[in-house]
């Protein structure tokens, strides 16, 4: 398993097109721990760039505070889930919720 997060000044970026970098978690899906994390540099915002780059990348969860449909769609298309309506903050602590069951979410901040 694969997660990444769209990353801008150190936090859980709410827009998954305005991010500057993306965090990517390598996670031991048996003991759901992660086991590594590479930040990389955010492609140049394109129509379909993000979701492309982060299949090319081995993503299989993209965690974010919001995303439009067509990005959701894409992303779809290519076997990455999708969690949005998650708080701007620490991507470790949104990897550790997640993990554990317990990340909190609300509404897709894009559509707010």
């Amino acid at each position: 398993m694969r997660i990444a997060i769209p990353v801008a000044d150190g936090a859980l970026c709410q827009h998954f097109g305005h991010c500057t970098h993306f965090a990517l978690f390598d996670v031991d899906e048996e003991r759901r721990t992660v086991t590594s994390r590479t930040d990389l540099p955010a492609p140049r915002h394109e129509p379909g760039a993000f979701p492309t780059w982060l299949g090319e990348q081995g993503a299989t969860i993209v965690i974010a505070g919001g995303m439009g449909g067509q990005a959701r769609n894409m992303l779809a298309g290519r076997g990455i889930d999708v969690v949005v309506g998650v708080e701007a903050g620490d991507p470790v602590v949104a990897v550790d919720a997640y993990l554990a069951g317990a990340l909190s979410t609300s509404a897709n901040f894009c559509e707010k």
